[in-house]
């Protein structure tokens, strides 16, 4: 009984690690199917953010 246990500990403990890379490989294919249009999002939010004709305007 006491080897099932630490068994069924062991088998446990490296789960978290795979749950964390299958995340991580979903995370980077979903990056690289919309790079396209995150890039464009990404370049518009600093484009309004670091717009300097604006900053210039309102001072």
């Amino acid at each position: 009984m006491n080897k099932l246990k630490k068994r069924s500990f062991n088998t446990k403990k490296g789960m978290g690690t795979v749950e964390v890379v299958i995340i991580i490989a979903i995370l980077v294919a979903l990056a690289l199917t919309f790079r396209s249009s995150l890039t464009k999002y990404a370049s518009a939010v600093m484009g309004h953010v670091f717009d300097e004709e604006k900053l210039i305007g309102q001072i």
